[in-house]
């Protein structure tokens, strides 16, 4: 039986910056309705990586896919549209938005527009939060809401809600552009163990119910171990182990390198 084609796949990356290796021959295979976990110490390529797959830095070797499509010289914008989201490490959220309005600004910036679309939309507000709903628009945020437990917040200005909640309505506002592969950069930082396993339980909806796909750089592991259905680890632009949750666990070398186990 033929496996699938995996929704995201690179092959032998190699990124160098001057005369810094930052990523050499790294492959990652993200196949559909799955969590793909990357985690190494600081320094050890995962940003790069993230910007590679995201098309926001070229790779001097290798080659990206998206759905057996070469993607590797697409701009970030190209690659949006086949679905490919992702968000940031710092949380940038316009604190006078309720978290509705930033779906909704999300949702109708993903959309492929008409000209006639445009024309309509921007006369009343740049950002589009003063139109008239699309057919569709109202179900499918409320339903953004509801999977990422927003619900009681949806009218709170951005500047009164906590981080936590901030860091959903980012996933959120990523998952407004209809996307089916989600690049997550350090989602988990700065919460606490409760807010941290809230979004842990969010992250397995999405890929459960939703069918969405994620990649996680993470340095809290016990979530990324406790999610991931596979794992990369990376230390100084080398892969040093990949596999499930449990076999990067018991690596020695990554016991060494990165989870702090003594020789």
């Amino acid at each position: 039986m033929n496996e699938p084609t995996p929704l995201l796949e690179a092959r032998d990356l190699t990124v160098t910056y001057g005369g810094l290796l930052a990523l050499h021959d790294l492959s990652l295979v993200v196949p559909p309705a799955s969590i793909v976990g990357l985690i190494g110490p600081n320094g050890a390529g995962k940003s790069t990586c993230f910007g590679v797959l995201s098309g926001f830095v070229r790779p001097r070797e290798g080659s990206v896919y998206i759905d057996g499509v070469d993607v590797t010289r697409a701009t970030p914008q190209a690659r949006a549209r086949r679905g490919l989201a992702r968000t940031f490490q710092r949380l940038e959220l316009f604190d006078e938005l309720t978290v509705r309005e930033h779906l909704v600004v999300a949702y109708r910036a993903g959309r492929r527009r008409t000209l006639f679309d445009l024309v309509r939309y921007l006369p009343l507000d740049l950002i589009g939060v003063g139109a008239r709903p699309a057919p569709g628009e109202d179900d499918a945020i409320d339903q953004i809401i509801d999977v990422l437990g927003l619900r009681s917040v949806a009218h709170v200005p951005a500047a009164a809600i906590g981080l936590g909640t901030g860091r959903l309505v980012e996933i959120a506002r990523a998952m407004a552009a209809h996307p089916r592969l989600l690049l997550l950069d350090e989602p988990s930082s700065g919460l606490d163990a409760r807010e941290t396993e809230e979004l842990s339980e969010v992250f397995r909806r999405l890929r459960d119910d939703e069918q969405v796909s994620l990649v996680l750089v993470e340095h809290n592991v016990d979530m990324v171990l406790g999610l991931a259905d596979d794992v990369t680890v990376l230390d100084f632009g080398e892969v040093i182990a990949r596999g499930s949750p449990d076999a990067v666990r018991n690596d020695p070398t990554v016991q060494a390198a990165y989870l702090g186990a003594t020789t």
